[in-house]
């Protein structure tokens, strides 16, 4: 797993006194806010951050040594991180990017139906994307009644899907 995880990325700059705007990559901003350091290129380098506030289902945060709209535009795009063991999350909650290649298998039978490569935000739930072994594509919905168990140190999903999703050579993705 991955000891440092993408938390989102910086818009744009914010007012006059070189707060950002960054766009969370979480639940929600407010997950973000109980995060008090964040970091640079996949955690090599510490993002100096001071201060978060939510703002638009966005946030705006202030970093060391930022303090115009100038120098927050040179940050335009950069990618920020968080330490996993910063973050404690309820049970049956996973990081989505620990999600992305565990092996899909039936919950009931153990056929393996390929490997988890995506997931896809949704209105009402998420989508799982998953391609088989012969490179088939599959849409899976993440609702808890067809996931039956979630093993990410296992590396496997189990689901329990409806007749139909798995029965054909894919989707066009």
């Amino acid at each position: 797993m991955k000891e440092y995880l993408e938390a989102g990325r910086i818009v744009r700059p914010h007012g006059v006194r070189g707060e950002v705007v960054v766009e969370p990559w979480a639940d929600s901003p407010e997950f973000l806010l109980a995060i008090k350091r964040f970091w640079f290129d996949e955690g090599k380098t510490d993002a100096g951050f001071l201060s978060a506030r939510p703002h638009k289902g966005r946030l705006l945060m202030k970093l060391k040594g930022i303090d115009t709209p100038e120098q927050a535009e040179t940050l335009r795009g950069r990618v920020l991180y968080l330490h996993r063991e910063d973050v404690q999350l309820p049970a049956g909650k996973y990081f989505l990017q620990d999600l992305v290649g565990l092996r899909a298998v039936d919950g009931d039978t153990g056929q393996v139906y390929g490997t988890l490569a995506e997931v896809l935000p949704g209105v009402a739930n998420d989508v799982y994307r998953i391609t088989g072994a012969e490179g088939q594509e599959y849409l899976f919905p993440a609702v808890a009644h067809m996931i039956r168990r979630v093993d990410v140190a296992g590396g496997v999903i189990e689901l329990l899907p409806i007749p139909g999703i798995f029965d054909d050579q894919g989707v066009d993705c």
